[in-house]
């Protein structure tokens, strides 16, 4: 499966969002040896390919992308304090949980780093719920907010957890998609395109990370920008679309 983005119109999801293909590194400092990332040039997604990401109307929320915005957060002022680890005030459910945040340096091709080398993981599979391959669409979705000071980018795989593991014959019942199957998978020389999908500070997006090979980008951004992640099972339009 594609990734399945909620949009409005042809041209206000083809204003951010570009695509490019994907390679494994190796000897690279700042990455983990075998990371995937992308590579070549970042060019606009045409109409037809617009029209393939469109989610139908019936698609579960655990399955969707969306670029959201949170208006009150900038009359409220909260942007500029340190309130991450509090409940987020524009959600009132006991069932969300704040996962992390971290600030990201201008120009990163990837941002998040394994804790346990500093390295950085590339293009990966988030695994806060730990579901196996046969409930794996049943996973939270994780929201991000961009606190600025700049933008940044959702990089998400066009291909989904479950179809690289049907690919790589790893599609048991009871395996854990994980991280190591995305670069099993481009390191065996099957195609992996990555969309990036900017983000402004105040805004931010739901996506199901743990069904879609993602990551976050600063490359080609001037400016850094701290980013603060929650996981629950927000209904599709809990927040106003961006496009």
């Amino acid at each position: 499966m594609r990734p399945l983005i909620v949009f409005t119109g042809h041209s206000k999801l083809r204003d951010r969002c570009q695509i490019a293909t994907t390679a494994v590194v190796h000897d690279q400092p700042a990455h983990e040896d075998g990371t995937v990332v992308p590579a070549g040039r970042w060019t606009p997604i045409s109409a037809t390919e617009a029209d393939l990401l469109r989610a139908p109307h019936h698609v579960p929320g655990t399955e969707a992308v969306e670029l959201i915005a949170f208006p009150d957060l900038h009359t409220s002022g909260v942007m500029d304090g340190p309130w991450w680890t509090t409940h987020p005030p524009f959600t009132r459910s006991p069932r969300t949980r704040y996962a992390n945040h971290a600030t990201s340096p201008a120009h990163d091709l990837t941002v998040t780093v394994n804790p346990t080398n500093g390295k950085r993981l590339g293009i990966h599979l988030d695994n806060w719920d730990r579901l196996p391959y046969a409930h794996r669409r049943s996973s939270r979705r994780r929201l991000c907010f961009n606190a600025g000071p700049g933008s940044r980018y959702l990089l998400i795989g066009d291909t989904d957890a479950s179809a690289i593991c049907r690919r790589l014959g790893r599609d048991d019942p009871a395996h854990c998609p994980h991280t190591d199957d995305i670069r099993a998978y481009v390191h065996a020389g099957h195609p992996l395109r990555c969309l990036r999908l900017r983000l402004n500070p105040g805004e931010g997006y739901l996506a199901p990370t743990e069904l879609l090979p993602n990551d976050g980008s600063t490359m080609d951004l001037p400016d850094p920008s701290t980013a603060a992640f929650w996981l629950d099972h927000w209904p599709i339009g809990a927040f106003p679309s961006v496009i």
